[in-house]
């Protein structure tokens, strides 16, 4: 499906973010892994959490779907050897994260985790060599350290290192999976940690399910370290928040555009890195003002340049990139080498179809140098739900962008182009 974005004067109304599928995915497997029922409020049913959702079913756990709410009776850690490999699409949360939890199956048994072209592109390897020192066997069936993987049931636990610097994903299969490990596990973070708030996010679900856990940072530079003894996840009731890195396109636009606009069921008190997006726009010249529960967004659509770090919010590039293209003056993006290894090459595309839309851009190792002006032009999708939703947004802004292979936006955000279309005006 191509998409022509059409141009609009003014971003206005009340709408309410769609929920988090950072959450969705832990709370997914946390429920799984449970003893008992648990109840999931405001989940996110999405291609990539489906992806999850599917996965958990074919190792053991039962799922009732709702629009509001998700029943899980969980598996208490006996997890079933699936009958079929696990397809997990195009989700690399999904395959990252199960990858653990499929050595506390049986000892005998095995599971193979496999997904689209682009998942079979994903690295795995730091995250297999940290599980074969905790007694896992596990393979990637073409030895490239990509999908598909081969997992053989059999978790010793103990203690492993893995470097923080290439995917906060690995970090935080092994933590979920560790309490039904046979023995204590220890896991040392080494070097810089990216994405540290998704780690913070799987900590604060995992506690949620009643897992007790000890987490060192020392005075060491660069190190960090969880341990985790042998326990149970507890069933409960869990309410799922909004998504910060969905509602960042809802955020961009209103900060573009001529805007007043409120965001519901947005938590100031959230551990999701991606919160920084209401401290790019106000420093870009937008107005913010945070409650408990939602974020309220004035703007004439006039932004200023702006430097900033993104290492540890990656997810945040291609909005960020789509808001610095339409400021005046000449902005920086750094810290987001590690974006190179999502979906895409995120900063790589990044840079492509923002000279495709008239924009000067410099491409460094680890960011972008983005000089603003957009023009309008043709955009690549690269089959990358994130770079749709960016330029769509920037679209509005400008218009005459065409999007190709837009369908993609369902990965993460199902109804993305209904809710742009509620708060146009």
């Amino acid at each position: 499906m191509d998409l022509q974005v059409e141009k609009i004067s003014r971003i206005g109304g009340s709408i309410k973010a769609p929920a988090s599928k950072s959450y969705s995915h832990r709370a997914f497997i946390a429920a799984a892994l449970a003893e008992g029922q648990s109840v999931l409020k405001d989940p996110l049913y999405s291609e990539d959490t489906l992806a999850t959702l599917e996965a958990c079913e074919q190792l053991g756990a039962l799922f009732q779907r709702y629009p509001d709410k998700c029943i899980v009776q969980g598996t208490a850690g006996y997890i079933r050897t699936p009958d079929n490999v696990i397809d997990v699409k195009n989700s690399g949360t999904s395959v990252r994260i199960l990858s653990s939890v499929a050595a506390i199956a049986p000892r005998a048994n095995y599971t193979i985790f496999t997904g689209d072209e682009s998942l079979r592109k994903r690295p795995m390897q730091d995250l297999i060599d940290a599980l074969e020192n905790l007694g896992v066997t596990i393979y990637s069936s073409q030895s490239n350290g990509t999908p598909p993987i081969i997992v053989k049931g059999g978790f010793d636990g103990g203690e492993t290192d893995i470097k923080g610097d290439v995917s906060s994903q690995f970090i935080s299969s092994i933590i979920m999976a560790a309490p039904y490990s046979k023995k204590p596990v220890t896991l040392n973070v080494r070097g810089t940690f990216v994405s540290k708030p998704y780690v913070n996010m799987t900590l604060s679900v995992i506690s949620k399910f009643g897992i007790d856990f000890e987490y060192d940072t020392t005075n060491v530079p660069e190190y960090s370290s969880y341990y985790i003894e042998p326990q149970k996840y507890e069933a409960t009731e869990y309410i799922i928040e909004g998504d910060y890195s969905s509602a960042s396109y809802m955020i961009a636009a209103a900060a573009m555009i001529p805007s007043s606009i409120t965001i519901k069921n947005l938590f100031s008190d959230s551990m999701q890195g991606d919160k920084v997006i209401l401290d790019i726009i106000e420093k870009m010249g937008a107005t913010v003002k945070v409650s408990d529960t939602e974020v309220h967004i004035e703007s004439d659509g006039q932004l200023k340049a702006f430097d900033i770090n993104l290492e540890n919010a990656p997810d945040l590039l291609p909005t960020v990139a789509v808001l610095m293209a339409e400021a005046e003056g000449t902005s920086v993006i750094t810290g987001v080498e590690h974006a190179r290894y999502k979906e895409t090459d995120r900063v790589h595309n990044c840079a492509i179809e923002l000279s495709n839309v008239g924009i000067e851009v410099e491409e460094m190792k680890d960011g972008l140098i983005i000089k603003g002006n957009p023009t309008g032009g043709v955009v690549n999708s690269h089959l990358d739900h994130r770079m749709v939703m960016a330029f769509y947004v920037l679209g509005l802004k400008t218009g005459n962008i065409i999007i190709k292979d837009a369908a993609c936006y369902d990965v993460s955000f199902p109804n993305f182009l209904d809710v742009m279309n509620e708060i146009s005006e």
